[in-house]
């Protein structure tokens, strides 16, 4: 990724950390946000900010609202939302623990040929994200991911045509264990 779309993109999602902040129901939460994001500005040269800021003004990304006390604030609009979601599943991880708790973690789906481009959206992200393929589409993991799956499949719009589960065992299973080096 260019040096260019790499700011462009640390804006957009400093711009939906904004928008963070209204669904974090800890305060905690919120001082996390405020102080990573104000650093974040802080990086940022003026010069290159308002550049970005005006070409994404014209791109229909961002809108400028003028509050009650004269306050002029810069928000995301719907595409600029979107894009932040996208960024943010191109950076997503599933984490892994130190010990496997033993669980197997199986996405299956049935997507509709017009939502093409989802389903294979869906199985490259489940590549990316180190599920192994058990057929095109039934994928598996060892490690928790429900919360990564239930993201994924919002973005995409597909959430009723995947299936999540976690099994405890299933025939062969040691050849995964090895794949994924569980042992």
């Amino acid at each position: 990724m260019a040096v260019k779309s790499e700011l462009k993109q640390k804006i957009i999602l400093l711009l939906a950390a904004g928008v963070a902040l209204n669904f974090s129901k800890n305060p905690r939460g919120h001082f996390k946000i405020i102080k990573a994001a104000a650093q974040a500005w802080k990086d940022i040269k003026r010069e290159r900010l308002v550049r970005v800021v005006r070409e994404f003004y014209k791109s229909r990304i961002i809108d400028y609202k003028e509050n009650r006390d004269g306050v002029v604030e810069i928000v995301l609009t719907k595409d600029g939302q979107n894009r932040a979601l996208k960024y943010q599943i191109d950076e997503m991880k599933i984490k892994k623990p130190e010990k496997w708790d033993g669980k197997w973690r199986v996405v299956t789906f049935d997507i509709p040929e017009k939502k093409k481009k989802a389903r294979e959206a869906l199985r490259n992200k489940l590549r990316d994200l180190e599920f192994k393929e058990l057929q095109k589409s039934v994928f598996i993991s060892p490690f928790e991911c429900e919360d990564e799956i239930d993201f994924v499949t919002e973005v995409f719009e597909i959430r009723r045509h995947v299936l999540f589960m976690r099994v405890d065992s299933f025939t062969n299973q040691e050849l995964l264990e090895l794949k994924f080096e569980l042992y």
